[in-house]
């Protein structure tokens, strides 16, 4: 609550210049009776209107003061706020081949794959985020949705367990994990429509081939961002069966770099989890939703309650003033 004529509450001043002449001078001035000596009014004599002297006074600056209160328009506020949200749909397409479980970004590439997508997740409050997953095969792990927190929930239960027990095909079929992104992306009615491809390889599996995904993501008007995650050594640890062995690091940097070309995304390398943090951040950073924001506000006069005192205060000082302490003459 404020007061929107708040130059009102100056009169608070004269009405505290009142208060003080009158029980500084005031009573000075009031109909007096002069007697030669005190004596027979003694305390005994004493009763309760003495100790209601004061009450039609004070009722009385009660009175005013809800009245200056009155004056000053007190009012309250709610307000609304309107989003236009120029929506992006986003799909993370995610390699699960058992190749990703290679330790060379922390604990593996999987997991830390899983990790900086929560976060971006996070950042995209006004989007819809789905996830594909892909080895030999692909599948949705997520459709688009807003509910974030059914999506974090889907991505942090990815791993690469489908294709290691052979649940599905292991490989990397890079054409098919994005066919099947800009399946879920090609009716969307977004005014950007984006898929954030994550691989560790190189495409040998799938009927689709990943350039000619690539057009077809062109042609629905999807940006592709590719990512090729994996150290820039030559090889990279790997567990097998409680021991670790050393296998080839090998990404097929052209086609990926191709592939974000021609959908007019980019093509990051990340080589260890800051280097991939940082590119979910610019990816974030480039593919910003913009809000046109609405605001409305709401205002209502409060004034009721501070009138029904002030009316409250007058009528109880007339009826003290009428009747037990009523002066004569």
């Amino acid at each position: 609550m404020f007061f929107s004529r708040i130059l009102f509450l100056l009169l608070f001043i004269p009405l505290i210049a009142y208060l003080i002449w009158y029980f500084v001078q005031g009573r000075k001035v009031k109909p007096s009776m002069k007697l030669s000596t005190t004596s027979p009014f003694g305390k005994n004599c004493r009763s309760y209107k003495n100790y209601l002297i004061h009450a039609p006074i004070l009722l009385r600056t009660v009175a005013i003061s809800m009245a200056i209160l009155v004056l000053a328009r007190p009012v309250s506020t709610d307000s609304q706020t309107e989003k236009n949200v120029e929506g992006i749909d986003i799909m993370l397409a995610m390699d699960i081949s058992t190749s990703m479980l290679a330790m060379d970004l922390k604990p593996n590439r999987i997991e830390a794959a899983k990790n900086v997508a929560s976060d971006f997740v996070n950042m995209r409050q006004n989007d819809n985020v789905g996830i594909t997953v892909f080895a030999g095969e692909s599948f949705t792990q997520c459709p688009l949705t807003i509910d974030h927190a059914t999506t974090l929930n889907l991505l942090n239960s990815i791993s690469c367990d489908l294709a290691l027990e052979g649940v599905i095909d292991d490989g990397t079929a890079i054409g098919t994990g994005l066919a099947n992104s800009i399946s879920r992306l090609k009716d969307s009615k977004a005014k950007s429509k984006v898929v954030i491809l994550l691989t560790d390889g190189v495409n040998n599996m799938g009927q689709i081939t990943p350039l000619a995904a690539a057009d077809i993501a062109k042609k629905f008007n999807v940006r592709i961002y590719t990512i090729g995650v994996g150290t820039n050594a030559a090889t990279a640890p790997f567990p097998i069966n409680g021991y670790q062995i050393n296998v080839p690091v090998e990404i097929d940097e052209a086609t990926l770099r191709e592939i974000a070309e021609i959908t007019g995304g980019k093509y990051y390398r990340a080589t260890d989890e800051k280097s991939l943090a940082e590119i979910y951040k610019e990816i974030d950073e480039l593919e910003r939703t913009k809000l046109h924001v609405r605001e409305y506000k709401n205002y209502e006069e409060e004034f009721e309650p501070f009138a029904f005192v002030a009316l409250a205060a007058l009528l109880l000082e007339f009826i003290l003033s009428s009747t037990i302490l009523r002066r004569i003459p």
